[in-house]
């Protein structure tokens, strides 16, 4: 997959996710989480953390890594929620990971002590 179609597809959904925020609970998913507020968002981030570590781990010993794929998108659909719901989105994600490159690894932990 060419980044080109990564950033338009986090692109649109980030719209999605603007537009669906102040949807009709009733109807809309995304509408229903802001509604529930940011600890059910936040457990269902949990919630799909999990399932990814346990996918990752069948995925590991049985080959087949679907499952895994499946529940990251999960998680990361969750995430961007949660990021929604604080007043932020995707590209605040994508420009710390961009400001890290060229940054050792163990540089940028050590600098958060």
């Amino acid at each position: 997959m060419k980044s080109d179609m990564s950033n338009d597809i986090l692109t649109q959904l980030t719209q999605i996710l603007e537009a669906r925020k102040n949807s009709d609970a009733e109807t809309s998913y995304v509408a229903s989480l802001h509604k529930k507020g940011l600890n059910k968002i936040l457990e269902k981030v949990g919630e799909e953390c999990t399932e990814t570590i346990l996918a990752a781990k069948d995925a590991y010993t049985s080959g087949d890594n679907s499952e895994v794929i499946y529940e990251t998108a999960d998680l990361w659909f969750h995430s961007l929620v949660m990021l929604s719901h604080l007043g932020e989105n995707a590209d605040s994600v994508l420009n710390e990971l961009a400001r890290r490159f060229n940054v050792s690894g163990h540089d940028e932990k050590n600098a958060r002590k």
